[in-house]
């Protein structure tokens, strides 16, 4: 019986912490644990047993921190010698499994940070690849706060993960690590990680560390409501201190094991412990929650897409998918795909998303281009600077497993028809990356003349689909929408076969709308009469173009007669006192995003990351304003509302960091202007960061790094795995006014503290700020710190009262 099996007979536990226990053990601030595993087997074999012993069944390897940036040639010997301490355990207690576990790089993902995403899958493959040859019973992918990092830990997995006893796959748990608002690092909630984590088909989803159980049980029961898959739940032992230089926590093992049961009744499957937890916390709850019942979740059948940071869910309201992204009768579109001007694109991009559309559909193809290395390209440029969940649209299979593959959410796919040939290509592309596919209703015999012809392919489609995996509710049918002007009786077949797709399938179903009026004068005024129609008939997604004003009046007022738009809100916000167009009308006042207000041209470009456009608009203000005033009046403005929105939680960090490095282009031409006048701009002074000795977890590290430079700070960036010497030394040799320290990881706090310790006794003046995912405001004062900084603009803030 594999572990699958097993947890649907029984409530099985993970372990608990393993840091606090090998710091117990002697393992000394900045050492690193998981050598620990070759040079100290018996001690983590130890920890394994008692966890064992404390009623545990699945334990938990320790390779957090193991891959390949970090040991090099010696990751081999770590990871067996890890899964080999967790199998002798296992088999001198006479029961249990061993999860291989898998940790954060510390590094962020292009395009955001400078780790490529092939080799983020490689990284977590080489490790995967050691676990499963050593004897791993499933993998783990625990603490990741980056839902593109966490698709490719799941992309190593399914990849590498293949046992060789059996040639099946090994089970695959996977836990992110969530704010107290329910969000991601980079910005994702909880219902598009649970949309990313089904589609790419993972075991068992759900949360750890961060946060305690009681503050986890909010996001937990968000997880209940939308999660068709086992949910798993490892809290930390509340919030963290540190008492004579050891962390502690704030929960002790009988208040720990009571709320894990209120967790168990609530519908959690598995439940265990991560940072602070040992053995007694896990003790405790065995002890309560074994005997109860195991809920096993119901399907929720949802129609949901992702982005990285948003789901879209079909369901009352139509769905609007842009439809200006494609080549097809537009001559300038074509150029810039000859002229791989990806500006143009995201432009095109952002101006579908000012203008009300919910999802962009993404077609590059043109036969005179490499169709699938442009596919790519575009996708990731448009998740770089666009929340919106994408439609990957072509024909061409290696493009669309090149757009899926590097596509950071679940994205809507398109298409697929009732040819057994088209199937047999793209539904094992789907099983694989995840998607909600668009079925044509048509097959080797054409287009169905009938509905009764289109419903029945639809069928075909739909059970074909079920043999790979894949439910129905990952299927979109589209009706096929053909022009009136040739066929009179089109609009009513299309029509019929939409009612018929909601009320006989039970389906979902999508048009290219526009398609109806090929041939016809004035095209808009029958698109948007047939787009009401199709609505009154059950069409869930619509495939428009979101800059017409005359589709969208259509789409507003329908939504506010058909009790779409609760309290007719959303109409007003747009149409109450409307002066300029509809799009105008969106950005001012009816759509929230990054722009408060549409202001001057280098405002909105650098707010929306678009690095080119801000280029060329400041060299534009150049010409009629001096180079400080540009930077005082327009930069700095732009750069502070982006960082009040990251505040309010209405931006996140890819926008954060794109809008960076928009100005950060921008101040390269001003810089050279200055320069050229002879006024250079002042720095406001010296900042040394640094992620302490033991930890290489440096993605904060960087992001702070990027906003402190926008600012006019000179910042000393020493790396990663730091020791308190080099950092002091550092400090008092440039005697700077302010020192920021990062770390990630539990086992790393001390060489946190001791760093301070030292700057206290050697540069007495300097202020330090400290920030990382164990760290809070109270565990910051407990160590030492000048402030505690829970995020990039927090650091900025901190830098301005203390330089200014």
């Amino acid at each position: 019986m594999n572990i699958l099996q097993e947890m649907r007979q029984r409530r099985l536990f993970f372990d608990g912490g393993m840091g606090s226990l090998l710091q117990a053990k002697g393992l000394r601030a900045g050492e690193l644990p998981e050598r620990w595993n070759v040079t100290h087997p018996e001690e983590i074999t130890r920890i394994h047993l008692m966890y064992l012993e404390a009623g545990a069944d699945i334990m938990t390897t320790n390779t957090f921190g193991a891959n390949g940036l970090k040991y090099g040639d010696e990751l081999e010997e770590i990871v067996k010698a890890a899964v080999e301490n967790a199998k002798k355990a296992v088999q001198e207690a006479g029961h249990g499994y061993v999860a291989l576990d898998l940790g954060p790089t510390g590094k962020l993902l292009k395009p955001l940070g400078d780790l490529k995403f092939e080799d983020a899958v490689s990284l977590y493959k080489e490790v995967v690849s050691y676990g499963v040859s050593a004897g791993a019973d499933l993998v783990l992918i625990e603490t990741m706060s980056d839902s593109y990092e966490l698709k490719a830990a799941v992309l190593a997995a399914k990849e590498a993960g293949i046992s060789p006893e059996t040639g099946e796959r090994l089970p695959i748990f996977a836990t992110v690590i969530y704010d107290e608002k329910g969000k991601l690092l980079t910005g994702a909630d909880v219902s598009s990680t649970v949309a990313l984590l089904e589609g790419l088909g993972v075991d068992v989803l759900g949360i750890n560390c961060g946060l305690g159980p009681v503050q986890m049980k909010g996001i937990l029961k968000e997880l209940l409501q939308v999660s068709s898959t086992p949910v798993l739940v490892n809290p930390n032992a509340g919030l963290p201190r540190s008492e004579g230089g050891k962390t502690v926590y704030d929960i002790d093992a009988a208040e720990f094991g009571q709320v894990m049961e209120e967790i168990v009744k609530m519908g959690a499957v598995i439940v265990g412990g991560c940072c602070g937890t040992g053995p007694e916390h896990i003790r405790e709850t065995v002890m309560r929650c074994k005997k109860l019942p195991v809920n096993w979740p119901e399907k929720k059948r949802r129609t949901v897409i992702s982005s990285y940071s948003q789901a879209v869910v079909f369901d009352r309201r139509t769905v609007i998918i842009g439809e200006r992204i494609n080549p097809t009768g537009k001559p300038k579109f074509k150029q810039a795909l000859r002229d791989n001007d990806l500006e143009y694109i995201l432009r095109e991009g952002v101006n579908q998303q000012d203008n009300g559309a919910d999802v962009l559909d993404v077609n590059v193809g043109l036969p005179e281009i490499d169709e699938p290395s442009v596919m790519e390209a575009v996708v990731k440029e448009l998740q770089a600077v666009i929340d919106l969940p994408l439609q990957i649209d072509t024909s061409d299979v290696e493009a669309m497993e090149r757009a899926l593959r590097v596509y950071n959410g679940k994205a809507l796919i398109n298409s697929v028809n009732g040819k057994k040939e088209v199937m047999e290509q793209i539904f094992p592309l789907v099983a694989k990356y995840g998607g909600v596919t668009v079925g044509l209703c048509l097959d080797e015999d054409g287009i169905p003349e009938t509905a009764e012809g289109r419903i029945a392919v639809g069928r075909k489609i739909i059970e074909t689909a079920a043999s790979y995996g894949i439910g129905p509710e990952d299927i979109i049918l589209d009706g096929l929408c053909m022009t009136v002007s040739s066929d009179n009786k089109g609009a009513l077949t299309t029509l019929e076969t939409l009612r018929r797709i909601r009320d006989e399938l039970g389906g979902k179903s999508v048009l290219g709308v526009s398609n109806i009026s090929f041939g016809l004068p004035q095209r808009e005024i029958i698109n948007s009469a047939f787009f009401t129609m199709a609505m009154e008939c059950g069409l869930n997604g619509a495939i428009i173009n979101p800059n017409s004003e005359a589709m969208m009046r259509a789409y507003y007022s329908f939504n506010a007669l058909m009790d779409r738009d609760p309290q007719c809100s959303r109409y007003i916000s747009i149409y109450s006192g409307q002066t300029g167009s509809l799009g105008q009308t969106i950005r001012q006042g009816g759509k929230e995003g990054v722009q408060e207000s549409t202001g001057s041209a280098s405002l909105g470009c650098i707010e929306r990351g678009l690095k080119e456009a801000a280029v060329e608009a400041v060299t534009l203000l150049l010409k009629d304003k001096e180079a400080l005033e540009v930077i005082n009046t327009e930069m700095i403005p732009a750069l502070d509302r982006v960082g009040k929105g990251f505040e309010k939680g209405t931006v996140f960090l890819p926008q954060l960091l794109m809008s960076a490095e928009a100005a950060k282009g921008a101040f390269e031409v001003i810089k050279a202007e200055m320069e050229k006048t002879g006024r250079g701009q002042e720095k406001k002074g010296v900042i040394i960061l640094a992620t302490v000795k033991g930890d290489i977890h440096d993605i904060g590290k960087n992001i702070v790094k990027v906003l402190l430079e926008n600012y006019s700070y000179e910042v000393i960036d020493l790396g990663k795995d730091v020791p308190p010497e080099t950092i002091t030394e550092e400090a008092v040799k440039r005697h700077v006014p302010l020192v920021g320290l990062s770390a990630l990881m539990t086992t790393t706090v001390p060489s946190m503290e001791e760093t301070i310790r030292q700057l206290r006794q050697k540069a007495p003046w300097v202020k330090v700020m400290v920030g990382g995912a164990v760290l809070t405001r109270e565990y910051a004062d407990t160590i030492g710190a000048d402030a505690y900084c829970k995020d990039a603009m927090a650091s900025v803030h901190y830098a301005e009262t203390v330089i200014g």
